[in-house]
């Protein structure tokens, strides 16, 4: 089988640090490839996961653009996909097309009317209830938690396959780092993932936290500096930096930390060595990552119940959910009751790359024998 593995055009894959959409797809990949499928990249032209062949019309991801006004940057996603078409129309080795481009991957596929295609859908399906809703017949979708299909409209729900949960390498490997007195959450900064409310939390308990991720692209203090300082800086008032200005950096102390991104093994180490991770998150979470990847580091994960948390975290077992913000802070003080080697043993029962692709595999035969 010859798959189109559709990225986008945003960020290399593997991505230099954050980057969820690539990192699923180099984590998918290798595995595909492993069981003798043949892929096609469609991303930049700095990616450097191996595969078959690369497609790029960009030397360089183009995320930064992002967040420049619609009317400004609504030409890159298309131009990309505008070369992948053209890629398409000129061999006919392509068996399948796996499309990952939000909106406008399934938008212009199902026009050109070429392969069969599978699009994933990595977000939250209320975002775009116009399209969703009247969703191309044609293109068949699979989802990244059952929690996230329900919430999609009837149309785009009769389009899909199910939903097949995210995976990490991590599952494969062990990553020894000596367990530290720290809890972490691990993520983009903003108002979705609720770093305020774990701050607000440890602080109360008198708990070490470790907040890692970038603010609105920003990967560090002297980067975030150079806008916060700038009140006619164009992310000035970005909703990410204005929350992490105002709600995260007044809880920010000797206790509880911001260390910017981290990335690779360094980013491993800092995980692995955490108590627990944190996710209080505030919104309906689709796919959930940093969790998977809190269970294959062995680090009990405590999150809100909301979104895929509870298809991912078994309560009293793997992890601890709670309903409101003080049980939260209850279940953190049991943390030592969960086991890290039942953790580590549940990612890779459930989600290694392997067991990731042969489920897309298995949703790849249902495509083409449906086409």
């Amino acid at each position: 089988m010859k798959v189109l593995m559709n990225a986008g055009p945003w960020l290399t894959v593997p991505p230099p640090g954050y980057g969820g959409i690539e990192n699923v797809v180099a984590t998918l990949v290798p595995a595909l490839r492993e069981r003798g499928v043949q892929v096609v990249l469609a991303s930049v032209g700095a990616s450097d996961l191996e595969v078959d062949e690369l497609v790029s019309v960009f030397d360089e991801g183009q995320f930064g653009d992002l967040q420049k006004p619609y009317n400004q940057v609504m030409g890159i996603a298309h131009a990309h996909q505008a070369r992948l078409v053209d890629e398409l129309r000129r061999r006919d080795d392509i068996d399948l097309v796996h499309d990952h481009l939000e909106v406008v991957g399934p938008a212009v596929l199902s026009a050109f009317g070429g392969p069969p295609v599978l699009h994933t859908l990595h977000w939250d399906l209320r975002k775009h209830p116009h399209f969703y809703g009247s969703f191309p017949s044609s293109i068949k979708v699979n989802g990244v938690s059952e929690s996230q299909l329900a919430r999609g409209p009837e149309a785009l729900r009769a389009a899909s396959l199910g939903a097949i949960h995210l995976a990490t390498p991590l599952a494969d490997r062990r990553v020894e780092a000596e367990r530290g007195e720290h809890f972490v959450v691990m993520g983009r900064v903003c108002r979705l993932k609720g770093q305020h409310v774990a701050a607000r939390v440890c602080q109360k308990l008198g708990l070490p936290l470790v907040l890692a991720g970038p603010v609105s692209g920003r990967n560090n203090q002297a980067e975030l500096d150079v806008v916060a300082q700038d009140p006619y800086h164009p992310l000035n008032g970005h909703p990410d930096v204005r929350y992490h200005l105002d709600q995260v950096v007044p809880y920010l102390d000797d206790l509880v930390t911001w260390v910017g991104s981290v990335a690779g093994d360094e980013r491993d180490r800092l995980y692995a060595s955490a108590r627990a991770a944190l996710f209080p998150i505030q919104w309906d979470e689709p796919g959930g990552t940093a969790v998977v990847e809190a269970l294959a580091l062995g680090v009990p994960p405590v999150g809100l119940r909301r979104g895929c948390l509870p298809e991912i975290i078994e309560h009293g077992r793997t992890g601890f959910l709670a309903d409101t913000e003080e049980e939260l802070a209850e279940w953190l003080l049991r943390i030592d009751e969960i086991d890290p080697e039942e953790c580590r043993a549940e990612a890779r029962r459930r989600f290694s790359p392997s067991v990731m692709a042969e489920k897309y595999l298995e949703l790849y035969d249902r495509v083409l024998r449906g086409a």
